[in-house]
């Protein structure tokens, strides 16, 4: 797929030429990562999204062979930071160091300058380091000494925390948990694709196996035609309703804020797009609604205690919300 310059709304041929992008993606990824092609697809999506992930799982069920295929099979740069309670800002984003040789001040650049960023552990940073991280998430720019520094396009945040071992950490604040655009697992392979991970000669994890399928400047530019597919009014008006029964449901003590269903908006354009479409449909709302928007919503204390979950509380209104009809326009 060559390309896309111009801003104006994607063709059925531009649909159909991200589609087959899309498709060899993630049949490059998944060479890698066996049998979590819905994670994979994703991940994608936030990629073309222009958004950030955020990956709730144990040790060991391949989040950094994740970023790093989704790098690899783009054709650009991936880096990884370790999170840990005395990482610094500056071991994040950058510093300024003295030159003796010349006498000049340069900005040395730090490891978000890249396409993927595997985040691991991000609450084991101090606040101060997590809100540096996120900080360039959202402006994708570095200031120091008031110089501002752009990251590259894409910038892709794959962000890691450990659902279980609290110990050390520093909880996101929900401020900072909704620069991410979506929140995941990758969770356990099934039988049939675990037992295909353990056989020796297996492809799982062999990241250098996974060829390049495209550039980082085909997936911006993808990326920014994609912003232009069209959404149909009934499609913004469900997914508003979704918004506002959810900010009223009795549970909800914080419901996703209006940034919350833009990110959704923009995840739905991605989505129909690499299913062919240059169009959303319902069913799309229904199979995103709890990636973007379950981490942006904070139960009250009585339905955590009750044994309700921000996934649970979303599906729950989410059935009550009426889809609209075909004849809706």
């Amino acid at each position: 797929m060559t390309a896309l310059a111009s801003p104006a709304a994607p063709t059925e041929q531009d649909i159909a030429g991200f589609r087959q992008l899309h498709q060899r993606l993630g049949d490059a990824v998944e060479q890698a990562v066996h049998g979590k092609r819905s994670v994979i697809d994703l991940v994608l999506v936030s990629l073309f999204a222009g958004g950030h992930v955020l990956l709730e799982d144990v040790p060991g069920t391949g989040k950094t062979t994740l970023a790093r295929s989704v790098a690899q099979a783009l054709g650009g740069e991936v880096s990884r930071i370790q999170f840990t309670p005395d990482l610094l800002p500056s071991d994040v984003t950058g510093t300024t160091v003295f030159d003796p040789r010349d006498g000049q001040v340069r900005f040395r650049r730090g490891p978000v300058f890249t396409n993927v960023l595997l985040a691991d552990e991000i609450n084991r940073a101090a606040a101060k380091t997590q809100s540096a991280l996120l900080e360039v998430m959202q402006e994708r720019t570095v200031t120091v000494d008031g110089i501002g520094h752009a990251v590259p396009a894409p910038f892709l945040v794959v962000a890691t925390q450990n659902p279980i071992d609290l110990d050390g950490t520093y909880r996101l604040p929900e401020a900072q948990l909704d620069r991410f655009l979506v929140r995941t697992a990758l969770g356990y392979p099934d039988a049939e694709h675990e037992i295909d991970v353990l056989r020796p000669g297996s492809t799982a994890g062999h990241v250098d196996q996974v060829r390049p399928v495209t550039t980082a400047a085909e997936v911006a530019a993808v990326s920014d035609q994609l912003q232009h597919l069209h959404v149909a009014d009934p499609i913004l008006r469900y997914v508003r309703e979704i918004g506002v029964a959810l900010r009223h449901d009795p549970r909800v003590r914080l419901g996703a804020s209006t940034r919350g269903l833009r990110a959704l908006v923009s995840c739905l354009q991605v989505y129909a797009a690499a299913r062919g479409r240059h169009y959303v449909v319902p069913s799309d709302v229904q199979r995103l609604a709890e990636p973007v928007l379950a981490h942006r919503t904070v139960l009250g204390r009585d339905a955590v205690l009750a044994g309700h979950t921000q996934e649970s509380v979303l599906h729950e209104v989410v059935e009550t919300v009426q889809p609209p009809q075909p004849d809706a326009g």
